[in-house]
């Protein structure tokens, strides 16, 4: 009975041939020809090749009614055999172009070398790779870099005095350093604005008026004064030492009161000094507290890249890559807490 039901479905079918078009009707006959060589070539279950599957994805754009002469395979199929290959299509046409150069290993290794051994952000290591020759932008490096926490937003420097005549501008000012068996010793420093340079320093544990006088004819031998002088409204800082800022033609320009911020410049060394090396040692008296200081200050005016620019305050040469068999070595300062890097030859 099954049998016959389905005999008389096909001559059903058949004889709709009669009034269909000769377009329409070349169409199902190429259909049903293309799925019957499929069964040819199979038992049970048709296994369908890349040529049947074009053949079933082209059929499908050429005629609307593909749907109705499908037998061996779903149409959800069909259309998931267009999608793949339309994938497949917009692949190979959208290859990736060559792009910018890759980073080479060695680089990527210095950027992390560079924060690991000395906390630097990516300004300050972009600085030092350009001293070594290394040529990548401020975004390469920051992408290499380890990701850390966010570091709190600095002061904002004080641009009330007029940044045109920075270069013939000095600040001083004191700071103090507990030691280990509790005492405070005194630094006191002068610093000039153009460049950053660290003119003098030295260490006391009782200052004086006179001390300061005479420190600051050590920071300005032979008529080599600043035009200005900025400094706050510490005591020791009286009328005696403002007659000696004058006597060497310096005009001595005091902060308001309580406004750190107005000495910017002062007071961020003093938190460079801190964070970079007093953070990192117990002073055990004055001497060694001279001797570190003096280390550290060294390295600061001839080695150390300052971010804003970008190069050493004395002005560090640049090096050259010597050959390529050389790598960059680390050359320890302030007692390892820093490092200097420059191109050796390997052995």
């Amino acid at each position: 009975m099954e049998g016959l039901l389905t005999l008389i479905a096909v001559l059903l079918r058949s004889a709709l041939a009669l009034f269909r078009s000769r377009r329409r009707q070349a169409f199902i006959e190429l259909a049903l020809r293309q799925q019957l060589a499929v069964y040819s070539q199979t038992k049970r279950k048709p296994r369908l090749r890349q040529v049947d599957r074009t053949f079933w994805i082209t059929l499908r754009r050429l005629w609307p009614r593909w749907k109705e002469v499908l037998v061996i395979v779903k149409p959800d199929t069909v259309i998931r055999w267009h999608r793949k290959g339309f994938q497949l299509h917009w692949r190979w046409i959208s290859k990736r172009g060559p792009g910018r150069p890759r980073v080479s290993a060695e680089v990527q290794e210095l950027i992390r070398r560079f924060a690991a051994e000395n906390a630097w952000g990516a300004r300050k290591i972009h600085a030092e790779l350009e001293k070594l020759g290394v040529t990548v932008s401020l975004a390469t490096v920051s992408r290499y870099l380890p990701k850390r926490l966010p570091v709190p937003q600095k002061p904002q420097t004080w641009r009330t005095f007029l940044r045109n005549h920075r270069d013939g501008i000095a600040a001083m000012d004191f700071f103090t350093v507990s030691t280990v068996g509790f005492g405070v010793l005194y630094v006191w420093f002068v610093i000039a604005h153009g460049r950053r340079q660290m003119m003098h320093f030295n260490v006391t544990a009782n200052p004086t008026a006179h001390w300061v006088i005479q420190q600051l004819r050590e920071a300005f031998p032979e008529a080599t004064a600043p035009a200005y002088l900025v400094h706050d409204r510490d005591s020791i800082f009286c009328k005696r030492v403002r007659e000696a800022i004058c006597s060497f033609g310096t005009e001595s320009v005091r902060t308001a009161y309580r406004s750190p911020w107005q000495n910017g410049v002062a007071e961020r060394w003093i938190g460079t000094c801190r964070r970079e090396v007093l953070d990192h040692m117990i002073v055990l008296n004055e001497r060694h507290l001279h001797r570190r200081l003096r280390e550290y200050v060294a390295y600061y005016n001839a080695e150390r890249v300052h971010t804003r620019l970008r190069d050493a305050p004395l002005r560090r040469p640049l090096e050259t890559r010597p050959s390529l068999s050389a790598k960059v070595v680390g050359l320890p300062r302030v007692g390892g807490l820093h490092h200097r890097y420059v191109w050796h030859e390997a052995a």
